[in-house]
This record gives C-alpha cells, sequence and structure tokens, in this order.
C-alpha cells in the first residue's frame, strides 16, 4: 500500500507552492532512498535522455548523480498547476571531480496520484558551465533557508 504524502490534489496555489517546497527539500537532502519514497512504485521519469521506471531505479539513478554531482544545491519554483498537475522550473548548483562548477537549469512537469505521490516525472536540463565566483547558492548542505532568495529574486 501506498503512504499518503501530503499536500495531496487537487492543488491550490497554497498546496501547489507546498508541494514544490517539499519537493526542493527532499532533493537537498540527497538522500535517495528518502527521495524515492515521494514517487509511487512504479513511477515512471524522463530526465534527460534516461527513462527510468519504479523505486528502484529512481534510487540507483539518485545514487549514481550525487555521487557525480557534488556540493548540489537545488532551488525549486512553482510554474504551473492544474489538479494533480505541476509544473516546475529550477536550477542548481554543482561541481564535479576537478572543481568545474556548473549551473543546471531544467523544467519538469509531475503528476500525481490521489494519495500525493508522483506517478510521473518529466525533465528537461541543460549545464552552464560557471566560475566558482559566479554560484550563488552558498548555504550549507541540506534545506535552503528561509530567507534565501528564490530563482526570481536571483533573476534566473
Amino acid at each position: 500500500m501506498n503512504a499518503h504524502r501530503p499536500p495531496v490534489p487537487p492543488f491550490t496555489l497554497e498546496s501547489a507552492t507546498e508541494k514544490v517546497r517539499l519537493a526542493e527539500d527532499g532533493w537537498n537532502s540527497r538522500d535517495p532512498a528518502r527521495v524515492a519514497l515521494a514517487y509511487t512504485p512504479d513511477s515512471r521519469w524522463r530526465n534527460r535522455a534516461e527513462f527510468l521506471e519504479g523505486r528502484g531505479a529512481i534510487t540507483a539513478f539518485l545514487m549514481r548523480k550525487w555521487e557525480r554531482e557534488l556540493d548540489y544545491r537545488l532551488i525549486k519554483e512553482l510554474w504551473a498547476f492544474r489538479e494533480d498537475r505541476i509544473a516546475v522550473r529550477f536550477a542548481y548548483e554543482w561541481r564535479d571531480d576537478s572543481g568545474q562548477w556548473f549551473r543546471s537549469y531544467g523544467n519538469e512537469n509531475w503528476a500525481f496520484e490521489a494519495d500525493g505521490l508522483m506517478r510521473l516525472r518529466i525533465a528537461s536540463i541543460n549545464d552552464a558551465p560557471i566560475r566558482e565566483c559566479d554560484r550563488c547558492y552558498h548555504w550549507p548542505p541540506g534545506r535552503r533557508p528561509d530567507d534565501h532568495p528564490g530563482l526570481s529574486d536571483l533573476g534566473f
């Protein structure tokens, strides 16, 4: 049986905004098993050109991702919502093992079950190399502080 994962559809502006922040917080934990629990057991993903199905595949993908994308920091922002769907835009900063920094920009389309678990995630992402001095995300690992600027505030 799936766990109940509020907020649940149908979404309002308030509940969709909360759902996006909860997703951001989960991803900023960099805990693949924790993040995977937000998705249905048979959830389907398209992440760039990679197609995944199921929590096991999601967990394995996230483990690989965070082994490669070091010092990962993410900000998500609600773009649109309707009933059981949410669209977000996001940007995250990370470095590779050579010390090169990147800012990755993208959009995600999400579809949810009635219990609030995500059944579909479609992500389009582009990576831009940046200089370390151009980084904008400087909070300690984990949740973005409430007073840290969001994407619109940063002009992203």
